[in-house]
C-alpha cells in the first residue's frame, strides 16, 4: 500500500453507492451488495481438471491456529501447506499491489515490476496473470474472477483473461458485505454452472487488521472468511458432475500485518505469507519448507496439465514439487540461536552441519565472532533475515528452504581477531567424457570494500582455479558458470570462497552441476 495504515481500496464517502452493473461476459460487474445483479453467466467448461484459487488479503498464517477456522484447518490436514516470507524495500513494499501481482503472475517484483500500490512500472505485458495466460494457451477453458479491490481489475493484475468477472468497489456497504456477495455469487456459479478456473478474493481480514490490529476481531474475520471457504468447498462437492471432476483448491495471501495493524514494511509479521493447496497429486498433511508465494500460478498450470514455456520466465514451481537443492536435507539439523539476540528461541534456523559430500574450510578464519556466522553456515530465511532488518537480507527471494550463507557483517558483531575467510566445498561430480561442465545456482551477494567472492573449480582433486569472481551486488538471481573440462578429467569439485571484515554477505542455493 502507498502509506502504511491506510486501507488499500478506494474509499468513497459514507452512503455512496458503487457503479451500476455492466455486461456479464468478459467484462466487469461493478455492484453494491444491496443492489446487485445475479451471478454472471459463464461459457460452459471443457475440462475435468478444475482449479479454485481463493485469495485472502492480509491473512497472517500464524493467526489461523487461534481462529475458529475448521475449513482451513481441514485443508491443511488434507493438503499441502507451505509458509514463507516476502521481500521488502528496495525490491517492493509488503503491500497488496506487489503481493497479488506475485501470486497472479508467478514471478517476483523484479520481473512483474509492481513495487507498491501505484503500480508504476508494471510489466504484465511480459508477465501476465495466470488467467490471462490461460486465455492465451487454453482459450476453451471457462474462467471467472471476483474481487472487491478494484485495482486488481483496473490495473490488469488478476481479472484480464477471465470470461466473466465481478468487481466491487467502495466501502459504503462494508467490506464484510462484499465478501458475502463474492461468496454467494461464486457459490451459485459452482453449483449451477460449469467453470474450469476461478479466482475469488476476500478482503475483510485486511480491513479489520488495519483498523483494529490482529486481535480477536481479526480472528473473527478469519472465522467469517473460513465459513465462506466452507460454502465454496460444499458447492464444489455438491456438483452433479463432481465424481468425474478433479478439483484443486488453493488458498493464499498477499502479505501479513503488524500486531497493531498495518503493513508495507520489513518486519517478519508484515512479510508472512502462505500457500495452501489440496487436490490431485498434492500430498495430505505436507509442510514443505521450500514453498514460495510465486508457486500459486505454477500450481494452477500443473493441475491443468499445462507445461509452462520456459519463455514465460516463471519463478514458481508446483507446490507438490520439491526442490532438488542439496541444502534442504539439513532441515532436521537446524538449531536455535547461540549469540544472536533478536531471534526468538523458538526459531530453528541455522546449523554448521554440512550436507553429505560437502565441507567447509575455515583454516584461515579469525577467532571469536558471532557463533552462528563463523564461516559458511546453513540457515532459513526466517532465521537469517531476522539478524538485522533493512540490509537487503529480505531480498533473498529465490532461495528456498535452507541455503548456504557467509555473512562477515553479522560475524563481526561480536569481538573477534583476524578476518573472515571461509570456503564452501562441493562434492566431486563425474565429468568423464564431457567437454564442459555447468554450475547453476541462485545467489544473493552484497559487495563492499575489500570483500571478495570467488568460485573455484578443481578437476581430479587438483589445485583449484578461479572460474568466476563477484565485485558488485547480485540481488537474488540465477547464475550459470560453464567451465571447459580438461582432457582426461573424470571429476570436478567447486569451491565458494568468501573473505571480508565487517563487510556484507554471500548466499548460495539451488546448486546443480551438469556435465555436457
Amino acid at each position: 500500500m502507498p502509506t502504511p495504515g491506510i486501507p488499500r481500496r478506494t474509499v468513497l464517502a459514507a452512503g455512496t453507492a458503487t457503479a451500476a452493473v455492466a455486461a456479464t461476459t468478459a467484462t466487469s460487474l461493478v455492484t453494491a451488495p444491496a443492489a446487485r445483479a445475479a451471478a454472471p453467466t459463464l461459457p460452459n467448461g471443457t475440462s475435468k481438471d478444475k482449479v479454485l484459487v481463493i485469495g485472502m488479503d492480509g491473512l497472517r498464517h500464524d493467526r489461523i491456529d487461534a481462529a475458529n477456522a475448521p475449513h482451513l484447518k481441514s485443508m491443511m490436514a488434507n493438503g499441502t501447506y507451505g509458509t514463507s516470507l516476502l521481500y521488502s524495500y528496495p525490491m517492493a513494499a509488503t503491500s497488496s499491489g506487489p503481493g497479488w501481482s506475485t501470486i497472479s503472475t508467478g514471478v517476483w517484483p523484479d520481473k512483474h515490476g509492481v513495487r507498491d500500490n501505484t503500480f508504476i512500472g508494471k510489466n504484465y505485458g511480459r508477465y501476465p496473470g495466470f488467467l490471462a495466460r490461460l486465455a492465451q494457451v487454453r482459450p476453451e477453458l471457462s474462467t471467472y474472477a471476483a474481487v472487491d479491490w478494484k485495482a486488481l481489475d483496473s490495473q490488469g493484475t488478476v481479472t484480464p483473461g477471465a470470461d466473466a468477472k465481478l468487481v466491487l468497489n467502495g466501502d459504503a456497504d462494508g467490506y464484510e458485505g462484499h465478501d458475502a456477495t463474492i461468496a454467494a455469487d461464486t457459490e451459485s456459479i459452482l453449483r449451477h454452472q460449469n467453470p474450469d478456473v476461478l479466482f475469488v478474493y476476500f478482503g475483510r481480514t485486511d480491513e479489520v487488521a488495519h483498523s483494529q490490529g490482529t486481535g480477536q476481531t481479526y480472528l473473527d474475520a478469519i472465522a467469517a472468511q473460513d465459513a465462506y471457504v466452507g460454502r465454496l468447498l460444499a458447492a464444489v462437492k455438491a456438483r452433479p458432475s463432481y465424481a468425474t471432476e478433479r478439483w484443486t483448491v488453493i488458498v493464499a495471501t498477499d502479505h501479513g500485518h503488524k500486531d497493531a495493524g498495518g503493513h508495507g514494511g520489513s518486519s517478519i509479521e508484515e512479510r508472512r505469507t502462505f500457500v495452501l493447496a489440496q487436490g490431485p497429486g498434492i500430498a495430505a498433511g505436507a509442510r514443505p519448507i521450500d514453498t514460495r508465494l510465486v508457486d500459486v500460478a505454477a500450481t494452477v498450470f500443473r493441475q491443468l496439465e499445462i507445461t509452462p514455456d520456459p519463455a514465460w520466465g516463471l519463478d514458481g514451481k508446483p507446490v507438490q514439487e520439491r526442490s532438488a537443492d542439496p541444502f534442504d536435507v539439513l532441515q532436521s539439523s537446524l538449531t536455535t540461536r547461540v549469540d544472536e539476540t533478536g531471534i526468538p528461541t523458538s526459531v530453528l534456523g541455522f546449523t554448521h552441519t554440512t550436507p553429505s559430500g560437502w565441507s567447509v574450510i575455515n583454516n584461515a578464519m579469525g577467532t571469536g565472532g558471532v557463533t552462528e556466522w563463523r564461516g559458511w553456515s546453513f540457515a532459513t530465511d526466517e532465521f537469517w533475515s531476522r539478524t538485522h532488518r533493512d540490509q537487503w537480507r529480505e531480498l533473498n527471494i529465490r532461495a528456498r528452504g535452507v541455503f548456504a550463507v557467509a555473512d562477515s557483517d553479522e560475524w563481526d558483531d561480536k569481538s573477534n581477531s583476524g578476518g573472515y575467510d571461509s570456503t564452501l566445498v562441493s562434492p566431486a561430480y563425474t565429468v568423464s567424457g564431457a567437454g564442459t561442465v555447468r554450475l547453476d545456482f541462485t545467489t544473493l551477494y552484497r559487495h563492499e570494500g575489500s570483500q571478495t567472492a570467488q568460485i573455484l573449480a578443481s578437476f581430479n582433486g587438483g589445485t583449484p582455479s578461479v572460474v568466476k569472481s563477484y565485485t558488485s551486488d547480485v540481488v537474488s538471481q540465477p547464475q550459470s558458470v560453464t567451465v571447459p573440462v580438461p582432457a582426461g578429467a573424470s571429476s570436478v569439485s567447486f569451491r565458494f570462497r568468501y573473505t571480508g571484515r565487517n563487510n556484507w554477505y554471500w548466499v548460495i542455493d539451488g546448486v546443480r552441476v551438469t556435465a555436457v
